[in-house]
């Protein structure tokens, strides 16, 4: 039960940060990419604001065995840079930049966005259900 209510606050907290930030306006998040022309850096301070807290966190969470809630803090992966990671993060910042949505916004968006936010989260679903197969092939190509 706390760690429903945990996660109720976290995405509430989440979500209310995506629409006040104006995260949820597509036309934010591309101008972020547009560097060359009329670049708007709002979104490094909504990057800030969530980089410098999860630091804090990893670094309470070294020292610490298990969470507050009393679960084990799982070991943090090995960073490995793979033709996976590669193709992926690829693919992730193309599907980021053509519809100016990332999957957290792409849903806060679902509620009064129109069919556009619908149709960007069906075809991310699509891709996720595409992925496991993708990723069969990837992993038998030679490294």
């Amino acid at each position: 039960m706390q760690r429903n209510l945990f996660a109720l606050l976290a995405g509430g907290l989440f979500g209310a940060g995506l629409l006040v930030s104006g995260m949820v306006d597509t036309s934010k998040v591309q101008g972020w990419l547009d560097v060359f022309g009329a670049w708007d850096p709002t979104l490094a301070f909504v990057m800030g604001g969530a980089i410098l807290p999860m630091a804090m966190a990893w670094a309470v969470a070294r020292r610490r065995g298990v969470s507050l809630l009393g679960t084990p803090i799982p070991a943090r992966a090995e960073p490995r840079l793979d033709h996976a990671l590669i193709l992926g993060s690829v693919m992730f910042g193309a599907g980021w930049g053509l519809a100016g949505l990332c999957p957290g916004p792409a849903l806060a968006v679902l509620g009064f966005g129109g069919w556009g936010g619908g149709l960007f989260l069906l075809a991310m679903g699509l891709g996720m259900v595409a992925a496991p197969a993708l990723r069969r092939r990837l992993d038998r190509l030679p490294a």
